[in-house]
This record gives C-alpha cells, sequence and structure tokens, in this order.
C-alpha cells in the first residue's frame, strides 16, 4: 500500500496541517491500494505565500531561462515515464493504450510551450505603442481526476513559460500520479516556490485558490457545476479565469461517410478513456436512411472491442474510476431505457467476468431523441446515443441543441462540405474525419463547457497581462 503523508511547499516535501486522510481504492478489484494526507486551508495558504514570494523574481527571468527550466522538467518527466503510467493504470484503471497516449501529451504540453518561447514577442509594438506581455501573477491551478498529469503538466508549463508561480490542487483521486510527478518536478530543480502541490479537497484546498487575493488566475478542468462555482468565488477578486468543463460532443456522419471507415472512427471517439473523456463524441448523428445499415455496423465493432484488464495491451474499455462513477453510469443506462431509448448492445451490469470491478458494458442507445437527459446530460462513461437526422442542416441544428460546447466531429469524403458544417458548429474544437490532436491548436469550449482558450499562443497569452507603453 502506498502512503502519501506530505505536500510540497516551496521546494520542499512537508508534513501538511491537514489531518484527513483519503483512501485509494482500485477500480479493479475495491483493494485499498494507498492512502493520502490532505492538506487544509492552512496548507494552501502556506503555499500562495510561497508562490507569491517566488514570482518576485521569477517573474523576471529570461525567456532563455525560462526555456531551460522547461526543458529540466521534460527530462525530469521523461524518466519517470513507466512509473507514471503504471500508476494511472493502477490508480485510475485507465487502459494501457489511452494512459501511454495521456503521458505523451503530458511531455507534449512541455515541449510546445519551449517552442513557444523561442519564437513568441513579448514586446510586440500595436500601432505606435510597445506592449509589453507581462505574467499575470501567481497562478492556481486545479486539475481533475482523469489524464491528471498531462493537466497538471501542460498547465504547469504555461505558467512557467509566462514568468507566472503556480499552486496546484490535483484531484485527490490521482494521488499516487501526482507523488510520482511531483518527484519528477523536484528533481527538475525548479527555484523553490515556482510550484507548490497541495492534495486536498475542493471545498478548502480548491476553495482557497479561488477566493484568496493573492492568487490571480485560476486555471481549472473539471464538471461544470464545480466550473460555476469557481467562477463565482473569484469573481470578488475579480481573477482571470480559464475554465475547461464537461462536454456532450456531437459526431456527424455525413451521408457520403465511408461508412467501414466512419463507424469505427465513432466509436473509438465514444469509447476513449473508457468514455471518462470530456470531448468524447457520445452523440452520433447519422441519415435515417443509413440507420440499418449502421446499426450492424455498430454492433460488430463493439462486440470487437475488450473490456478488462487495464493492463492488459489488448483492453479497450477499463473500470470507472470510483463505485460511484460506476452507478452514475448505470443510473444513466436505466435513465435512457426509461426514456423510451432502445439499447442496440449493451446494457445495465458489468461484463461476465468482472464482476469485482467497476466495469461497464459499452452501450449503445438507438431511437434516441436530442431532447432525452441522456442525450443532453454528460454521462462520463461508455454510452453511446445515436440519433437520426433528415438533412445535413437538422444534423447542425441538433449538434448546437445542447447546454455544451466543447468539441465536435464530422465524418464524410466531401471536406469541403465538411469545412462548410464545421463552421456552423457551436464547438471550441472540431475534428474532421478521424480523431486528432494538435498541442499548438487552442482548446477549450463555447457555452457551458467553458471560457477562455489552453495550448499555443492563445494559451500561453491567458497567462500573461498586456501593459501599454505609450512614448
Amino acid at each position: 500500500m502506498k502512503i502519501i503523508d506530505k505536500v510540497y511547499i516551496n521546494g520542499e516535501f512537508v508534513t501538511p496541517q491537514g489531518k484527513s486522510v483519503f483512501d485509494l481504492v482500485s477500480p479493479v478489484n475495491q483493494e485499498i491500494i494507498g492512502r493520502v494526507t490532505l492538506g487544509n486551508k492552512t496548507d494552501a495558504v502556506n503555499a500562495i505565500n510561497a508562490a507569491k514570494e517566488a514570482f518576485k523574481t521569477f517573474s523576471k527571468t529570461s525567456v532563455e531561462q525560462r526555456i531551460q527550466y522547461l526543458q529540466q522538467m521534460l527530462e525530469a518527466v521523461k524518466e519517470r515515464a513507466h512509473d507514471l503510467i503504471e500508476a494511472m493504470v493502477k490508480e485510475y484503471g485507465g487502459p494501457l493504450q489511452f494512459s501511454s497516449a495521456s503521458f505523451q501529451n503530458a511531455l507534449n504540453g512541455i515541449q510546445t510551450n519551449i517552442d513557444l518561447l523561442k519564437t513568441y514577442n513579448f514586446s510586440p509594438i500595436y500601432g505606435n505603442t510597445m506592449v509589453q506581455m507581462t505574467p499575470v501573477g501567481v497562478v492556481g491551478i486545479i486539475t481533475p481526476w482523469n489524464a491528471s498529469n498531462g493537466f497538471i503538466c501542460s498547465k504547469l508549463a504555461t505558467a512557467i513559460a509566462a514568468g507566472c508561480t503556480a499552486v496546484i490542487k490535483p484531484s485527490e483521486m490521482s494521488a499516487i500520479q501526482t507523488q510520482i510527478l511531483t518527484e519528477c518536478l523536484d528533481h527538475a530543480n525548479l527555484p523553490k516556490g515556482v510550484f507548490n502541490i497541495v492534495n486536498g479537497y475542493g471545498n478548502e484546498v480548491g476553495t482557497e485558490l479561488a477566493t484568496n487575493a493573492a492568487i490571480a488566475k485560476i486555471s481549472f478542468t473539471g464538471s461544470t457545476v464545480v466550473g460555476k462555482t469557481i467562477a463565482h468565488e473569484g469573481a470578488a477578486t475579480v481573477k482571470r479565469i480559464t475554465l475547461e468543463m464537461g462536454g456532450k460532443s456531437p459526431n456527424i456522419i455525413m451521408p457520403d461517410a465511408i461508412l467501414s471507415e466512419a463507424i469505427p472512427n465513432a466509436i473509438a471517439a465514444a469509447f476513449m478513456n473508457s468514455g471518462q473523456a470530456c470531448i468524447a463524441a457520445t452523440r452520433l448523428l447519422i441519415h435515417e436512411n443509413q440507420l440499418e445499415t449502421i446499426k450492424n455496423l455498430i454492433k460488430e465493432n463493439v462486440q470487437q472491442l475488450t473490456v478488462g484488464l487495464p493492463w492488459e495491451a489488448d483492453t479497450n474499455i477499463g473500470p470507472m474510476v470510483s463505485k460511484k462513477q460506476y452507478q452514475k453510469v448505470q443510473d444513466y443506462i436505466q435513465l435512457g431505457i426509461d426514456e423510451g431509448a432502445e439499447i442496440l448492445i449493451g446494457g445495465l451490469g458489468q461484463p461476465k467476468g468482472l464482476e469485482e470491478g467497476n466495469f461497464v458494458k459499452p452501450t449503445v442507445f438507438i431511437n434516441v431523441t436530442n431532447s432525452m437527459r441522456i442525450a443532453q446530460e454528460e454521462i462520463f462513461g461508455p454510452v453511446l446515443c445515436i440519433i437520426t437526422y433528415k438533412t445535413l442542416n437538422e444534423a447542425i441544428q441538433i449538434a448546437n441543441d445542447t447546454s455544451y460546447g466543447l468539441s465536435a466531429y464530422i465524418q464524410g469524403t466531401d471536406e469541403e462540405k465538411a469545412k462548410q458544417i464545421a463552421c456552423e458548429l457551436e464547438a471550441g474544437r472540431i475534428v474532421i474525419n478521424g480523431f486528432k490532436h494538435d498541442p499548438m491548436a487552442p482548446f477549450g469550449g463555447f457555452k457551458q463547457s467553458g471560457i477562455g482558450r489552453e495550448f499555443g499562443i492563445l494559451g500561453l497569452q491567458s497567462y500573461l497581462e498586456p501593459k501599454a507603453i505609450l512614448i
């Protein structure tokens, strides 16, 4: 059993003032695999004070110095590749396939900031005025339990690139992953106080980050409900806020799509990370005339998926992160049945032989209308809703008929038409044909999927304040 009884403040592992202990439970068999002592408000304040003091000098570092710090960070994280991937698989239940890709995303989050610093102009001229792009201040970083390492690395790397210091509150459910990553960052020999990491509950550590006047900016990834609370709490001190929240992403299959390619892509996009992904394409929009053909293809492709132990190389879908999350998904499957949708494949209960863990049968509903709750609410599990349309204009209307707007997907051979559709969709990132990620492209949501953008130039600028100097 892994015992985690330290937080990281001002360059040192220290015993937290908090006394609450959180059990880390294996999603595979419900065994306790670790315990973490959580920090409290006092620990959060100590971390904030350390970051505030460090900001005085770190904000004045040169671009060359920050590139070197990021390079040290990159090398330190690379050295623990096996440990970081293994921890994600065992603690969170992320399939090895996804966990390996997630680790690469963590590295990309650091490398892209190194690349940005080599070309970004911190003193552009607008009109006749020099504009100095200055670091915003101490940043509060709040990350979720899915893909924890990637979120921490990308957000912290961006803060460092901008010249900011940070206090990080990861999910307590990712404490083993966080511990290994903290050891990596400690080994990177960054200046004391530049980053501080405090495990703790949201209503203690998270609230302190959102309300403390010394925190200039919050970068949050998580649920829409919590994001709204952070925005409300941060308003009193006019914090700069980046929120990346929930999604209910549509995937439009155009009538001209090659279905033998589009359907496997659709299944992969819906069930990525066992469906525990904010960008999962959980609403599949198909032309009504193709429903019968697509039903057979969906069945064939879902039947080929392997639901199993996350550390096995051929596993596509692992367990839900917790018993609570498993039950939430079960409740939504029952809700879909109650709403009148029809289960095409999957359904209630656990797959045979996996009854000890939080495993869900990959489930696909047909006869779904977009007004149903299963089509409007984020389930965060391997559940896909198929909705039919008569025309592409109707497909666009259905796709946009949601309170979310994080991602969207389009499959079709006519790429020009697909681009036209993309321009009509209300989503922050739209992928045409397949599943792609560009760490230099802005990422964030429309509507209740968030505020602001991460990654690339726009992500870096969200950690900077423009100061106009008129001569």
